[in-house]
C-alpha cells in the first residue's frame, strides 16, 4: 500500500526509520521488483552468465572540503564501497555534477583532482557523466551523484538477509570518525585533538577478506545512521538478534570526548571507511588476521555476536554485565553528513 508522509523533512534522508518508511511506503510500491525489494547496498543480477552489481548514491555533504577528504573522494569511495559490500570488484563509475553559479574554479579543480586520485586508488574508471549549473542559491556549491557497476567473480552470497546465529561481527577500525569530523567542522568545536574523516575505498580490503573466507554472510558499510542503525537493518533483514560487546567497541578518545560533550551516542555517527563483516565463528580468526594486515584494517576487532533471539533487535552487553537496547535511529542528528 502506498503511504506518503504529509511533507518531506530532513529526517527522511537520514538512513534511519524515517528513510525506511519513505522508501517502503512511497518509493517501493511504484518501482517494486525482486531486485529492488532485496534492499541491499547494491543490486545483484546476471547478464549473459556474468554476475554484476550496480549501485548509485548522491552526496550533499557540508562542508564540501573537510579534514581527511572532500565531497569528491567521498563520492567515489561511497559507490566503490557499496559495490564491494556485495563481493563485487568495482569497474566503472558515472559522475553527475550539479554546480552552483559562482562556484570558484579552483574549488572545482581541487574536488575533481581528489576524485581522480580516489578512482585511481580504487582501480575504477569514470566512463560517463553529466553536468548541470543552477542559479546562485538554488544549490549549495556542489552536489554529486555517482553510479557504479562491478563484477562478482566468486560464488559469493553476501546480503543483509544472510546473518546466522553464532556468526561473529567484525569491524575494521574506530567508529564515528567521519560523522564527528563533519560535526566539529560545521559547529566550530575547536577540539584540542583534530578529527579526520575515515573516508576510504574498501574494495581492496574486501578482496583480501574474501580470499580467506568466501562464505562471508553479510557485509555493510555503516554510513548514515552509523553502526547502530546498520546492525538494526541487518537484524531485521536476517530475523536474528545481534549482541554488541561494549568493552570491544573501538573509538578514538577524541570522538568519545566530543560525543559526550554534545550528548550524542557515537554508535549513530556516520562512517565512510568502515565495514561491518559478519562471518561464521570458525572463520573469524582468519578474517580478523587478514583485516589487521591491510592498511584499512589495522585496528580491526570482533565487536559482537549474532543470536537467534530476540529477532530483529540489537543490544549492547555493557561492561557492568547489563544489557541495553540499541534501537534504529529515527532521524539523523546531523543532516548532510555525506
Amino acid at each position: 500500500m502506498v503511504k506518503f508522509p504529509k511533507q518531506i523533512v530532513l529526517d527522511h534522508g537520514s538512513g534511519g526509520k524515517a528513510s525506511q518508511e519513505l522508501i517502503e511506503g512511497a518509493f517501493l510500491p511504484f518501482f517494486d521488483n525482486p531486485l529492488l525489494r532485496d534492499m541491499n547496498d547494491s543490486a545483484v543480477f546476471e547478464i549473459g552468465g556474468v554476475k554484476l552489481a550496480f549501485s548509485t548514491d548522491s552526496y550533499t555533504v557540508n562542508p564540501i572540503i573537510f579534514p581527511g577528504g572532500d565531497i569528491g573522494c567521498l563520492a567515489i569511495h561511497g559507490t566503490v564501497n557499496d559495490l564491494a559490500m556485495r563481493g563485487a570488484r568495482p569497474l566503472y563509475l558515472s559522475v553527475g555534477l550539479i554546480l552552483e553559479e559562482g562556484m570558484r574554479g579552483e574549488t572545482l579543480e581541487k574536488i575533481l583532482t581528489s576524485m581522480q586520485r580516489a578512482a585511481k586508488e580504487a582501480g575504477v574508471c569514470v566512463i560517463t557523466g553529466d553536468t548541470k549549473v543552477v542559479p546562485k542559491g538554488q544549490v549549495d556549491k556542489i552536489f554529486i551523484n555517482t553510479s557504479g557497476i562491478g563484477v562478482i567473480e566468486g560464488d559469493y552470497h553476501i546480503a543483509g538477509q544472510n546473518a546466522k546465529p553464532g556468526d561473529l561481527v567484525l569491524i575494521n577500525g574506530t567508529i564515528g570518525d567521519h560523522g564527528m569530523c563533519i560535526l566539529s567542522q560545521r559547529e566550530g568545536l575547536g577540539l584540542e585533538t583534530p578529527l579526520e574523516s575515515d573516508t576510504a575505498p574498501l574494495n581492496g580490503l574486501v578482496e583480501a577478506i574474501l580470499k580467506v573466507c568466501p562464505d562471508v554472510h553479510t557485509m555493510r558499510d555503516p554510513t548514515r545512521g552509523g553502526v547502530a542503525t546498520t546492525l538494526n537493518e541487518i537484524a531485521k533483514q536476517s530475523q536474528v538478534g545481534i549482541e554488541l560487546w561494549e568493552d570491544k567497541l573501538p573509538f578514538k578518545e577524541s570522538v568519545l570526548g566530543a560525543a559526550e560533550l554534545l550528548g550524542i551516542d557515537p554508535l549513530y555517527l556516520a562512517n565512510e571507511g568502515k565495514v561491518l563483516v559478519i562471518v561464521p565463528k570458525e572463520k573469524a580468526e582468519d578474517v580478523l588476521a587478514v583485516m589487521q594486515a591491510h592498511p584499512y584494517g589495522k585496528e580491526a576487532v570482533v565487536i559482537g555476536e549474532v543470536k537467534p533471539e530476540p529477532r530483529g533487535k540489537v543490544w549492547m552487553r555493557t561492561q557492568l554485565g547489563s544489557k541495553r537496547l540499541i534501537d534504529m535511529l529515527t532521524g539523523e542528528p546531523l543532516p548532510r553528513i555525506c
